[in-house]
């Protein structure tokens, strides 16, 4: 494929893709490709929803997707061959995108102490994903047929290639095992589920220099790190550092000096003098982080204007093509979402005034940001796309908007949140679907077959979304310096719109972390990455830069190029699994406590302690590095075949 997609771009010629339609003809296995893709939306939208709220970081399906999907194929639908492993990954892709975007906003309704409903969240989101694929496929000729060669796709032409490459899947697909494998035996004997062992090790500065550091061994937390890399993951770290022995040990210094009128400012019950370390984070460091992901929020936004502006233009000068399938299920759900989401919006509120205003809005905002994130797909992929920046913008935007309409109790705040998840859920799979449909065209599969497939997968991934966060509610809305789910962007969304609605924002501490996210985008820094260190636990971020270390030790500890690149190529698929597996079974094992199966249990003497928790991290690394360090070089690899 490589030389196909070379020949294209240096000729400029209409790009012929790697096989045919009629390669596909009665090629059968379409049950079993659907089952097998169902499953993997259900995996990737369960996971990256759990990863995601527990991290603030996702990480995209496409390739594990591909992966799999190539081993899957060859053992139970071998006559759908190419295609079928396309269609799992779109499948994938589907449900993972659904987790990308909606863990964004929906659990910030119980953090402001509502409750979500579980079919209120599906109607929500299947209304945005209807109307995201619906708006997506409108201009998708344009942007995949038109503009082929100006938007290079980076992710849908890796993606294609892990594809045509489908021989290395078998490799691929047993590292993944093996991360999986890891990932679920060191998540089963920790508190999550069995809790046999202490898994967090934590050390408190109690002097006048009040300070606190501590580490999670989490093995999907490792696996997100390998997968980033250095930059990311030590850009994260040094914003915990920022906030975890610069501002929280000032504000506490200054919290003892307080007297004994002076109370915390959202709990009039405590002094000041008596905040513990957690207490100050969680009251005041938090709030300042909170100001910088807002600030970093508009300042991507603002960024955006120029591509919103481009695309929109460009979108209205398209010309149609002759030789376009005809996109009547894309103009059927768009229309469908279009109508339902005020016929909806009128259940949930009971007031046609807040349906009406409100059902505007969202769609207005929806239909812009889709286009961009569709755009954007193919410029710097699903992955880095500022979702959460666009979202930001759209809720204070509404925010606002409700406000000026006297709309400011909490019941007013859930039902702004709803729309909110209709909006990023939309973005997000605009995205995603834009992304799978440049794989299918460079793959040569029908676009009407991957928009079923997709579809089907974004809505069992709303399904199941929507259910893992009422299933987690007890554990998300817990509030603390270390809670069990991160949940920065949530949390965010709903600082702000429960602070503009009441008029009760902390302003001093949001305005400090906007000034502060403003010396960062001064000196260069990626704004949000330093606000989400800085405001998730650090026992999360240090984590995640214990993964971006083992990922560097291979990298400086193999010195041939091509097998550095193996080593590093099969470290991704065993991250992958370690992501897998850590969540799933994290998952499983949470159910099993809310359900009553499993008591909490936490570890005494030796399993209860901080040695415990780094023997364990050692035993991690070392079930992390090994399987990596015993890959042969390929020639070598040949030769002993």
């Amino acid at each position: 494929m490589e030389k196909t997609i070379s020949k294209r771009t240096a000729a400029k010629t209409k790009y012929v893709p790697y096989a045919t339609e009629r390669t596909q003809e009665n090629s059968g296995g379409s049950t079993a490709i659907f089952i097998i893709g169902a499953v993997l939306a259900t995996i990737f939208a369960a996971s990256t929803a759990y990863s995601g709220m527990k991290a603030g970081l996702t990480v995209a399906a496409g390739i594990p997707g591909s992966i799999i999907g190539s081993g899957l194929v060859g053992v139970f639908a071998k006559k759908k061959g190419l295609f079928g492993k396309n269609l799992l990954q779109g499948m994938s892709s589907g449900g993972e995108s659904i987790a990308s975007g909606m863990i964004y906003v929906l659990p910030a309704i119980i953090i402001i102490g509502g409750r979500v409903n579980f079919f209120a969240g599906i109607a929500v989101g299947a209304l945005a994903v209807l109307f995201a694929v619906g708006m997506a496929s409108l201009v998708e000729n344009y942007l995949l047929v038109e503009e082929d060669g100006k938007l290079m796709y980076p992710e849908s032409t890796a993606i294609s290639e892990a594809l045509d490459a489908s021989e290395a899947g078998g490799d691929a697909l047993k590292h993944m095992g093996i991360g999986f494998g890891i990932g679920g035996v060191i998540t089963l004997l920790t508190t999550q589920v069995f809790g046999w062992v202490n898994s967090v090790m934590t050390f408190v500065g109690s002097t006048s220099y009040r300070w606190k550091i501590s580490t999670e061994v989490n093995p999907m937390l490792a696996g997100i790190g390998f997968v980033v890399g250095l930059d990311v993951s030590l850009t994260m770290f040094a914003g915990s550092i920022l906030a975890n022995f610069a501002i929280t040990p000032l504000i506490a210094y200054f919290t003892q000096m307080a007297g004994g009128h002076a109370h915390v400012w959202n709990d009039v019950h405590m002094l000041m003098s008596q905040m513990n370390i957690d207490t100050v984070a969680g009251s005041y460091t938090k709030y300042i982080g909170a100001g910088m992901m807002l600030c970093g929020g508009i300042i991507g936004a603002i960024k955006l204007i120029p591509v919103i502006v481009t695309s929109i233009k460009k979108t209205l000068n398209a010309r149609n093509n002759s030789g376009e399938e005809k996109n009547s299920l894309g103009i059927m759900a768009l229309l469908v979402a279009t109508i339902a989401i005020f016929i909806v919006g009128a259940f949930l509120t009971g007031n046609m005034v807040i349906t009406i205003l409100a059902g505007i809005m969202s769609l207005v905002l929806a239909l812009l940001f889709v286009i961009v994130s569709a755009r954007l797909a193919g410029t710097i992929g699903c992955s880095n796309a500022p979702v959460s920046g666009m979202t930001i913008a759209s809720l204070v935007v509404m925010t606002l908007v409700f406000a000026l309409m006297g709309w400011t109790s909490n019941t007013h705040n859930e039902t702004l949140l709803l729309f909110g998840v209709f909006i990023v859920t939309a973005i997000s799979v605009g995205g995603a679907y834009m992304q799978t449909q440049k794989v299918n065209y460079l793959v040569g599969g029908r676009r009407s077959e991957m928009m079923k497939y997709f579809l089907l997968a974004a809505l069992i991934g709303v399904v199941v979304v929507v259910g893992t966060t009422v299933i987690l509610s007890p554990q998300l809305a817990v509030k603390s310096a270390d809670p069990p789910f991160g949940l920065p962007q949530a949390n965010l969304i709903a600082t702000l719109t429960t602070g503009i609605l009441s008029g009760n924002l902390p302003w001093i501490m949001i305005i400090v972390g906007i000034i502060m996210a403003l010396v960062c985008w001064m000196l260069n820094l990626p704004i949000m990455t330093v606000a989400l260190g800085f405001y998730l636990p650090i026992s999360t971020t240090s984590i995640i830069l214990v993964g971006a270390l083992l990922k560097l030790f291979i990298q400086k500890t193999t010195q041939n190029k091509e097998l550095r690149e193996t080593r590093l190529s099969a470290g991704v698929s065993l991250s992958s699994g370690l992501i897998a597996g850590g969540s799933i079974i994290g998952l499983i094992g949470i159910i099993l406590h809310v359900t009553g199966v499993l008591q909490n249990r936490v570890p005494a003497g030796f399993a209860g302690s901080n040695a415990m928790a780094v023997v364990l991290l050692i035993i991690m690394a070392a079930a992390i590095i090994v399987p990596l360090m015993v890959i042969k070089h390929p020639a070598a690899k040949k030769q002993a075949e």
